[in-house]
């Protein structure tokens, strides 16, 4: 928890509440105290929209930042998030030697116990890899082994793990899904050459989710569904990037017809934030130009992406405002299995954005304190 004491608080705006579109107040301290006012058309007045805070599952790195690095990177990362109205965050790893696991896990450790003022909370940890496959890197160095669960659980007893990334294909690893499902960790399918047929199973055995949808995946086919394929016609959650470049628009509104919580991720790293150059993502060296991040070779390699520039861009083709706001944020605390977070209402942790109606950020809220915006 947060050491900062927060006094009553009260805003005005059109709120979104879990019932709808609210005209009124909303009144908090360090959780929601009270939601006033009469349910409205946010169309039909021109007061500002006060939505749930950003949640975002997959952050790798922001501010020149990596979350590899150890020492105090993570902090900075949840400051700049928090800076575009994050307020809650997974602080994700890259598939590594156990050392470097272990060493960046260790630094994340205290930042997981305690939030710094000015920065978004970190729920815990997202591990990509290194269980995955080896012939659907994407942009993960070439450390991928074979799951343990052994592994696992020390990794966890430094810092806790909230979120797997695997690969069910790899020999060892849908062994492991029960188990961990058990522990109380999400697992999310991805970097895999899986067939349809490996996703099902998975899923069957207890994975939840799918990690960048589309993305370091086998392809949709007819005739070969893949793992795209498993993920359309069975999943109830899958992550996605809607930074327009790793998915298109088109095929980000089929996965949201076909899965009901596609919830969206940003996949940022080191270089969000940053003007273009050279940036370290794990033991990888990327390059920002041209609106996006990418190895020497070309390869897409997270992003650049913010959770209020994702929201702008989910209503830019063609999602209502309540519902790109549930894939910003509701949709990945149902996930986590947290109703503290992501939802405007009674007792909830007081996680909120005030946006004018161009969807800018005006004002941020993490745990009740008011964040102090750089360019406001």
């Amino acid at each position: 928890m947060s050491s900062v004491r927060q006094n009553k608080q009260q805003i005005e705006g059109n709120v979104l509440t879990p019932q709808g579109w609210v005209s009124g107040s909303i009144s908090f301290t360090e959780k929601i105290q009270d939601i006033q006012g009469a349910s409205v058309d946010p169309s039909l007045n021109d007061a500002v929209y006060i939505l749930p805070g950003f949640i975002d599952l997959h952050v790798h790195g922001a501010g020149g930042k990596d979350t590899m690095e150890a020492g105090d990177a993570v902090e900075v990362i949840a400051k700049m998030h928090a800076q575009h109205g994050t307020t809650s965050m997974l602080a994700t790893t890259m598939t590594a030697p156990m050392s470097d696991l272990e060493s960046a896990l260790q630094a994340l450790a205290g930042v997981c116990q305690q939030r710094s003022a000015g920065a978004a909370r970190v729920l815990g940890v997202h591990l990509e890899g290194p269980y995955i496959n080896p012939g659907k890197l994407g942009a993960q160095p070439d450390f991928a082994h074979a799951g343990s669960l052994a592994q696992v659980q020390q990794l966890d007893a430094i810092a806790p793990i909230k979120l797997i990334t695997l690969a069910p294909e790899v020999e060892g690893n849908l062994a492991m899904v029960k188990p961990l499902t058990e522990l109380g960790m999400r697992v999310q399918l991805g970097h895999t050459l899986g067939t349809y047929e490996d996703g099902v199973a998975a899923l069957e055995n207890g994975a939840s989710s799918f990690t960048h949808l589309y993305n370091a995946m086998s392809r949709l086919d007819h005739r070969a569904p893949g793992m795209v394929g498993a993920a359309l016609a069975h999943a109830n959650f899958a992550e996605i990037i809607p930074d327009l470049l790793h998915v298109h628009p088109g095929a980000i509104r089929a996965a949201m017809r076909a899965i009901p919580k596609v919830y969206c991720v940003t996949d940022s790293t080191s270089a969000s934030g940053m003007p273009d150059g050279e940036y370290m993502l794990g033991r990888q060296v990327v390059h920002k130009c041209l609106g996006g991040v990418r190895l020497a070779d070309g390869t897409l390699a997270g992003s650049t992406l913010t959770m209020d520039q994702a929201l702008r861009n989910l209503v830019k083709i063609g999602l209502e405002l309540d519902d790109a706001s549930k894939r910003v944020s509701t949709y990945a605390a149902d996930f986590l299995g947290l109703s503290d977070r992501g939802r405007l209402q009674d007792d909830a942790y007081a996680d909120l954005v005030v946006l004018d109606r161009d969807l800018n950020l005006i004002a941020v809220y993490i745990e009740g304190e008011k964040i102090e915006l750089k360019d406001a």
